[in-house]
């Protein structure tokens, strides 16, 4: 593979979600896969302007993030920007795979963090992304 890193961004407001998510990653979601880096943003403007920015392999995002939640922040996103790294959009309720879906994200997981299905879905999507760009 020719990425010696996969950059991550993780949006929340809440440091402890943050951390969470840092941990249930480690360093390398899979042996097939590079080690991650991941870059924190705790407000909006901060994940628009790291898009903005390029050079992102995945966002993970936090519905719950205030005051801009991660499900409208994902539509955003996706319909302004052309060629918009994956999206993963973290839900305390199920009932919110619905609007998921409205605002086009590529995979979800719930809340509280799980560390064995949180990384397999990372690395899905990394798998995938990673392998558009060799």
């Amino acid at each position: 593979m020719s990425h010696d890193k996969a950059t991550i961004l993780l949006y929340s407001d809440d440091r402890t979600t943050r951390e969470q998510v840092r941990l249930a990653l480690g360093r390398r979601v899979a042996a097939d896969l590079p080690e991650l880096e991941v870059y924190e943003a705790a407000t909006q403007p901060a994940v628009l302007a790291a898009v903005d920015a390029g050079g992102l392999d995945l966002l993970i995002l936090d519905a719950e993030a205030n005051p801009s939640g991660g499900i409208g922040l994902c539509k955003q996103i996706k319909d302004e920007i052309p060629d918009c790294p994956p999206i993963l959009v973290l839900i305390i309720r199920v009932a919110d795979s619905w609007l998921t879906t409205w605002a086009h994200a590529d995979a979800v997981s719930m809340f509280p963090v799980d560390p064995v299905r949180l990384p397999g879905a990372v690395a899905e999507l990394l798998r995938a992304r990673l392998s558009q760009a060799v």
